[in-house]
């Protein structure tokens, strides 16, 4: 793939979110998600046969029941959490890692955790291959955190949850943001903003109907004994 198949698909993006917005009412493409996107070769994280569809607008399986999400709402999800250069991040599903390089791309620091053993090995691989440094990427339970590494400036969570886990509550630190699919179900799914106020109060917003793989893992599913 070439950089003009990825220019293409950043204009693609451009476009749809003049339309529509991205539930915040941004009309603009984030200019430094743009070039991040312009950036990360998303054939890389691809399985091979899908490779020539990689730069298209809709989501591609990965294996395992897991899908890497349509660039439109990778776009909007990134410039939804407001990064800066030293930003520390925690991203909950590393799936194939393409999302974990356009954090990487932006943020200071990055912590990726990915429950499916082989989706986090193939992902380790491909992030040291392209030369993302600043990420550490972890096996395990997404919805209990990585709270030896907290606060996080900010949180995305790549799976839909039923609720907000309160682990990845506790670990966003005062002024931060939280970006998550909510939702039970895929036709009842929507993309919420949650922000932490500066004196610990919590606001959430629901601001687009999506379709996610649901969130995994014991802390997911509500054990208590987790």
């Amino acid at each position: 793939m070439t950089a003009a198949a990825r220019a293409a698909m950043v204009e693609t993006i451009r476009a749809e979110l003049a339309r529509y917005g991205d539930g915040e009412g941004r009309h603009e493409l984030d200019p430094q998600v743009a070039d991040a996107m312009r950036r990360v070769p998303r054939e890389r994280f691809v399985p091979a046969d899908l490779g020539a569809q990689a730069y298209e607008n809709r989501p591609l399986p990965i294996g395992h029941g897991q899908t890497i999400s349509q660039p439109l709402i990778v776009a909007m999800m990134t410039q939804l959490l407001r990064l800066g250069p030293q930003s520390r991040v925690l991203e909950v599903g590393t799936g194939s890692g393409y999302q974990t390089a356009l954090l990487a791309a932006l943020a200071g620091e990055v912590v990726s955790i990915e429950v499916v053993e082989a989706l986090a090995a193939g992902a380790h691989g491909r992030l040291e291959e392209l030369g993302y440094r600043n990420v550490e990427l972890l096996c395990g339970d997404g919805a209990a955190g990585c709270p030896e590494k907290a606060p996080f400036d900010a949180i995305l969570v790549t799976a839909a949850a039923d609720a907000l886990p309160p682990a990845l509550i506790e670990q966003l630190r005062p002024g931060g943001r939280i970006v998550v699919p909510l939702g039970g179900h895929p036709a009842t799914q929507e993309l919420a903003l949650v922000e932490k106020e500066p004196g610990g109060a919590i606001r959430e917003r629901r601001l687009l109907p999506v379709a996610f793989v649901p969130l995994t893992g014991s802390r997911a599913a509500g054990d208590p004994s987790a």
